[in-house]
């Protein structure tokens, strides 16, 4: 169950030639595959892509009707496997994933595909994010590119560009026999605008046509085929590449009126670079710019020709390469300096090394560049002093005093997920047994290495934690723990943790959280998944097990695993004691415990329209919330501590006589219980209470409740009465 579902936008992929189409980058992107005619694609989500695989998940009824094949991918190297059907064939394919993350696992295969050579078009969608907070490492695609020679194409962030350099980019690739990367950062991805539709074009083989089976052993990647491949790199395919570029204008130079400077931009940056320019009165809202630009649309390769017209005569061009290394203004210093143009490339030394180029960015860089390099006078609105004094500079004692009054905010778990009562369980367990090492994985389940659960020590990679466990589990007071979520698992856990673990006799323990989706990329399906998941809130946490064709469990009896339990995570007491049971057990080899619990944002998407749906009919609906006593509550705030939940939080306490302030559950609780059973099983403090919220009550549930009100008023009633006897 996706975060967000696209069946009214996809039906908009159905729009044939001269239409109209309005919508987001990501929509625009699987319109403009569907309009090239690409037989077959694949993927494995990763933000900011993973939307392109829920649009694709749900355009499945346009794709069978053309005869393109769409699968989800176990992994990213899996994906790019099935780009080896445009190896021999006339096939068009098209894969995606998450940039540097997705890339790294991809390696492998992208290799060896760059090193055979395609005949059909074959194009990694790469979403890159760097510098937006969502990537676990800042790193560029770019490297990869230039190391497998494999072209990298970077529009403009406007739907005609982006559409238009899909067509292309598959062009490209069959013209030079290699596969591209097409890269969207963030806000390709969810810009949005409107581009005139083609119709969309049926692949020339499919299931009703098939190809005819070719075997090409020049392509295989073995000597002596290896070095005759490397040859064509350099002697056929790159000029191939070079001479498609230029004859279709793949990039783009955008003149000026002011010819002694330039600017040098890949295409994603493109925008910014323009805003920039407008703020300095350079630049209008319609892309007419007085400096020239030089668009790199293919940010690799180079065009040597293409770069020597545009900086001949040019007394200055300024590089915009975001990231480090510089590697497009090293490519273009050693481009003009053998061609002998003299025009000074400034870059780095002017703008920062690392980080992204954000608006404020490129206008200081910018109008650094025109007012100290440039000769030529050149009129700005904005001083550089008056670009600097934009900004709100905030001194080291501001710092200070914000990080005192301001605690920091770190990435946290939602409300009421099941992972929290997961490693509150550990927390109060650690109490009683020790410290432990924790392997932490890529997740939601990552952000218990933050505050308030601080547990997890390392992270190597998505389903590596087992993996990254095993060269200190002999140097331990306790079995090494490692914590990987269902998608880590099915991802890469189950491979290279645990058969691995098992054949090396690894005496650990793995917590496999099986929360039914993979959650931290949108709620996407993961081949253990099946719905709905019963195992979901300590409300229901005695209903049975889920029931799959494929399971967590039954895959790790399959490599070897003797000792294995399933608890449901909301059940802290049980786990805590499976969990002390597998530290402390005898028994040889690798333990697993699968600590099962449906993530409650995918419950609260299923469960709230069918919440809505009976009470609108009349039906009865029982909702349970959680209540702090202000009275009992001590002010201590060990529940906040132990459970962290997002609900939970303080308010001014009710008692004159009382300064802290008391725990509270605001109107965000989803009903979970972990609260309450941590105070109790913590032994915090008994103020937790439950109470049910009906809709639509029945004739009894009113009988009730008003003999309740009844009873309560006679209580007090009486209460007050005894106090008064006792005054003097």
């Amino acid at each position: 169950m996706a975060e967000r579902s696209f069946t009214e936008e996809v039906k908009k992929l159905r729009a044939g030639e001269g239409e109209v189409f309005k919508g987001e980058g990501i929509l625009a992107i699987t319109k403009a595959l569907l309009q090239s005619g690409v037989s077959y694609v694949g993927g494995y989500q990763g933000s900011p892509i993973s939307h392109l695989m829920d649009v694709l998940n749900d355009a499945q009824d346009i794709l069978g009707d053309l005869g393109v094949h769409f699968e989800a991918n176990g992994s990213e190297a899996t994906a790019a496997a099935m780009l080896s059907a445009s190896i021999n064939y006339p096939l068009r394919g098209a894969v995606t994933w998450k940039s540097t993350v997705g890339t790294n696992v991809a390696s492998d295969a992208l290799s060896n595909l760059a090193s055979s050579g395609v005949t059909g078009g074959a194009m990694v969608i790469v979403g890159e994010d760097y510098g937006e907070g969502s990537s676990i490492m800042q790193e560029r695609s770019y490297a990869f590119a230039m190391k497998a020679q494999m072209w990298l194409l970077d529009p403009r962030p406007n739907l005609p560009s982006i559409v238009d350099m899909v067509g292309k980019g598959f062009e490209l690739s069959e013209a030079s026999n290699t596969p591209i990367f097409y890269m969207m950062r963030i806000r390709g991805c969810h810009v949005t605008g409107e581009f005139i539709a083609r119709d969309n074009v049926a692949p020339e083989y499919h299931s009703q046509a098939p190809v005819t089976p070719n075997r090409e052993p020049e392509k295989i990647i073995l000597p002596p085929f290896v070095y005759q491949q490397e040859r064509e790199k350099i002697a056929e395919r790159l000029p191939a590449a070079i001479r498609f570029i230029e004859e279709h204008a793949l990039n783009e130079i955008f003149p000026g009126r002011y010819d002694s400077v330039g600017i040098i931009t890949c295409g994603g940056s493109y925008n910014t670079v323009i805003r920039a320019l407008q703020r300095q009165g350079l630049a209008d809202v319609y892309g007419e710019t007085d400096i020239p630009i030089y668009c790199l649309n293919v940010a690799y390769p180079l065009i040597p020709d293409e770069l020597v017209q545009f900086c001949a005569g040019k007394e200055q061009v300024l590089v915009l390469e975001e990231g480090q290394p510089e590697y497009i203004e090293q490519g273009i210093q050693t481009v003009l300096r053998r061609q002998d143009v003299q025009t000074r490339v400034y870059g780095k030394d002017i703008m920062p090394m690392a980080g992204e180029y954000t608006g404020q960015v490129m206008l200081e860089g910018i109008t650094r560049f025109i007012s100290e390099a440039s000769r030529e006078d050149i009129p700005l609105k904005l001083s550089l002093e008056g670009v600097l004094g934009t900004e709100t500079p905030v001194s080291d004692d501001d710092i200070k005093r914000l990080m005192a009054e301001l605690p920091p905010r770190p990435a946290g778990l939602c409300t009421g997920c099941p992972e929290r009562p997961l490693f509150s369980a550990i927390k109060q367990l650690q109490e009683e047994m020790g410290p432990f090492h924790i392997s932490s994985d890529i997740g939601c389940h990552s952000f218990a290495t933050a505050a308030p659960f601080n547990l997890g020590n390392t992270i190597m990679g998505y389903g590596l934690s087992l993996a990254s466990s095993s060269g200190m589990r002999h140097a331990l007071p306790h079995k090494a723990i490692s914590i990987m979520g269902d998608g880590g698992f099915w991802h890469n856990g189950l491979t290279s943790g645990v058969t691995s673990a098992v054949f090396n006799e690894h005496d650990g323990l793995l917590i496999v959280i099986d929360n039914g989706y993979s959650a931290a990329t949108g709620g996407q399906d993961i081949p253990s998944l099946v719905e709905p998941n019963l195992i979901a809130t300590t409300l229901d946490s005695s209903q049975p097990k889920r029931d799959s064709w494929q399971t967590i469990e039954d895959a790790c009896r399959g490599a070897g695993v003797k000792w294995i339990r399933t608890v449901s995570t909301y059940n802290i007491v049980a786990m805590k004691e499976t969990l002390r049971s597998a530290l402390t057990t005898d028994a040889p080899g690798l333990k697993v415990v699968v600590a099962e619990g449906e993530c409650m944002l995918n419950r609260q998407r299923r469960v709230k329209p069918l919440i809505r749906q009976a009470v609108s009919e009349g039906q009865r609906v029982k909702r349970a919330r959680f209540y702090i006593d202000p009275e009992t509550c001590t002010g201590d705030h060990g529940c906040i501590r132990l459970s962290g939940c997002p609900s939970l939080t303080i308010r001014e306490n009710p008692d004159p006589l009382r300064s802290d302030p008391v725990s509270y559950v605001d109107n965000s609780c989803v009903g979970c219980g972990v609260c309450g059973t941590n105070a109790h099983s913590a032994v915090l403090c008994p103020s937790f209470s439950r109470v049910e919220l009906v809709d639509n009550p029945s004739a009894w549930d009113r009988l009730l409740n008003a003999t309740r009100v009844r009873v309560r008023e006679w209580w007090r009633v009486r209460d007050r009465k005894r106090m008064a006897q006792r005054q003097f």
